[in-house]
Formats: C-alpha cells, sequence, structure tokens
C-alpha cells in the first residue's frame, strides 16, 4: 500500500512531459500535411498522414474522406488555421490544438492527437471539434 501512495504522489507531482521543439514541429508538420492534402482534394496524401490504428478503422482512403466530410468538415477546407499550445500526454504521444476557421467563417477549435510511430514518423491519432466559445451556428 506505501508504495502505490508513494508512486502516485510521483505521478501527481512530476507534471507532464514536455515534448521537445522538433518533435512539436514534425508533429505539426504532419497535421499541415493533411490539411493541405484535404484543400487539393488528395484523399491518398491525407489518409497517409493517418496512424495505422485509424487506417485499420477506415481501409482506404475513401472511406477515410467520407468519414471526415460527415463528421469533420470544418478541417476538409478551412479558410485559416493556427496551431495553439501542445504538449505530450504520454511518451511518444502529442495533443496539438489547432484553432481553424471553417469556409463559412465560423470559427472551431480541433485537439489532435499524434502517436511517434517506429520509423520517428508522427501519424494522426485523432481529432476532437468543437464550435469556438462564442460561436453559433
Amino acid at each position: 500500500m506505501r508504495h502505490v501512495a508513494v508512486l502516485l504522489l510521483l505521478v501527481l507531482t512530476s507534471g507532464p512531459v514536455r515534448a521537445d521543439d522538433a518533435a512539436r514541429g514534425r508533429a505539426r508538420a504532419a497535421i499541415e500535411r493533411q490539411i493541405e492534402a484535404f484543400r487539393r482534394n488528395d484523399a491518398a496524401a491525407a489518409y497517409a498522414e493517418a496512424a495505422p490504428q485509424i487506417r485499420n478503422l477506415f481501409p482506404s482512403a475513401e472511406t477515410f474522406i467520407a468519414m471526415v466530410a460527415k463528421g469533420y468538415a470544418p478541417v476538409l477546407r478551412p479558410r485559416s488555421y493556427r496551431f495553439e499550445t501542445a504538449r505530450e500526454t504520454a511518451e511518444d504521444e502529442i495533443a496539438q490544438g489547432v484553432s481553424l476557421q471553417d469556409e463559412a467563417g465560423f470559427d472551431w477549435m480541433a485537439l489532435y492527437t499524434l502517436q511517434r510511430q517506429a520509423n520517428g514518423e508522427w501519424r494522426i491519432t485523432g481529432c476532437q471539434l468543437k464550435k469556438a466559445p462564442g460561436e453559433a451556428i
């Protein structure tokens, strides 16, 4: 029991692990490549930025793009986007905030999660999308 209490105390007081600038830059580059591929209607390039577990759920670029269009339309062709804060959530995992404006001019907040693959590349494992505070559609 004492060992569990000491371990819990260490976890709670250690704070989040910080990703270095290079890792954050490579993770951001993966998101940027995907957004730019969406803008060009390049389904294969956008799909290539998805992590293997996402590609297992959506076994083709076409099914992946259909899912994005249905549930994440604001990321397909944003008028603009800006990277916000990033933090390492676990070893080899980063959560990256992105604020964006969709084609209609509405503001959104996206939280991308990424994982470093065995080859060192960062791939997108998920995206949570919410209307920006104060934005009504």
